[in-house]
């Protein structure tokens, strides 16, 4: 299991997190990513109509013991609906649909998905399908699925309602979502289910209350209500023991007015050129400290966002994070008086070096 921080990918607690096993259905999670990159790069749109193979159908439809959207062999059905069926029924025949509309076929979608999971850091994952049936050496880990997660949630906010919704109807077919938490915690907002014999009770939440939003992944586990607990209990630890903070802003002058030599302005603003957002234990930002480096001697030309230094946040004297200080401007090069004046400066002060 592991819990981490959605905004700043900070780890809260885990074990085993990099452990191999089975994805099931958190599979349909990359699946779902994918097919909301096709719409938003233009190749895809929500309305555009799927054709349903007998393929599609007689390895994840009706007839099936697994969890199907109930399509219809060669009908036509919306990419959106499709989507809807992936997402809150968990349907098979959807996803096999889906990844035969984008790819061909769908062990040509099965490396679609890697690349697409090698792109976003999943580092210890192999899919071969696009449904998370069982295959031997397909593998994900917890966190792996928690970065996905995360993309999910930061690259797509609007698909990613879907997963919020607790029904959905097709062919007069009125199916719940699978993840419990939908009704028990008002704050969980997604994400996926999983189960297979291999794999065991799986589940990907995440939840926001107030301004903090966090991502649980549970795996493995014996039963649908254990799956649930355990989520839960993640989610309560991390909401009472933790809290984010946006401690400063992209653009933030954090040390002003330094001193350039050579130049034809003979000082510079250091700014940040990303926001700083920390999360930290509760009831600790008072022993939390923060430290502005700046590299010696600054010299023209400078160009802007040229890095010249360093913020530096640290707890209890354990640095936490660090992130780069630029210039706020470029710098030329002055004239030949300017630095023959700024040379002598430093050669009579004994500032060289």
């Amino acid at each position: 299991w592991l819990l981490i921080d959605s905004e700043t990918g900070a780890v809260l607690a885990e074990r085993d997190a990099d452990l191999p096993l089975p994805p099931a259905s958190l599979a349909k999670m990359l699946t779902s990513y994918i097919v909301s990159e096709e719409i938003e790069s233009g190749r895809l749109t929500e309305q555009e109509l799927v054709r349903i193979s007998d393929n599609a159908w007689e390895r994840g439809g009706a007839k099936t013991d697994g969890s199907t959207m109930f399509l219809e062999p060669r009908s036509k059905v919306a990419v959106i609906d499709l989507m809807r069926g992936v997402i809150i029924q968990s349907g098979n025949d959807a996803a096999i649909a889906l990844a035969e509309h984008i790819a061909g076929t769908e062990d040509q979608f099965a490396d679609l998905m890697n690349r697409q999971a090698a792109a976003l850091g999943m580092s210890s994952s192999l899919f071969h399908n696009s449904t998370g049936l069982p295959s031997e050496g397909m593998v994900s880990t917890a966190r792996d699925l928690a970065l996905l997660a995360r993309a999910t949630i930061v690259d797509h906010p609007d698909h990613y309602g879907i997963y919020a919704e607790k029904y959905f109807t097709h062919n007069n077919i009125r199916q719940p979502n699978r993840n419990r938490l939908l009704w028990r915690d008002s704050s969980v907002d997604g994400l996926k289910t999983g189960h297979t014999e291999a794999s065991g009770y799986c589940l990907v939440a995440s939840a926001q209350r107030r301004d903090m939003r966090l991502i649980a992944v549970v795996l493995g586990t014996d039963s649908d209500q254990a799956r649930a607990r355990e989520t839960q209990k993640l989610l309560s630890y991390g909401f009472r023991n933790f809290e984010t903070q946006r401690l400063y802003e992209s653009g933030a002058a954090l040390k002003e007015q330094v001193k350039v030599w050579y130049g034809q302005q003979d000082a510079v603003n250091l700014v940040l050129d990303q926001a700083v957002v920390l999360t930290f234990q509760r009831g600790s930002e008072k022993r939390l400290s923060a430290e502005v480096v700046v590299n010696s001697q600054l010299e023209a030309p400078l160009t802007k966002e040229q890095v010249l230094g360093s913020l530096r946040i640290s707890l209890d004297g354990e640095l936490l994070l660090e992130r780069p200080l630029v210039a706020d401007r470029a710098i030329d090069k002055g004239g030949l008086f300017k630095r023959l004046k700024d040379w002598l400066t430093l050669f009579f002060t004994g500032l060289f070096g």
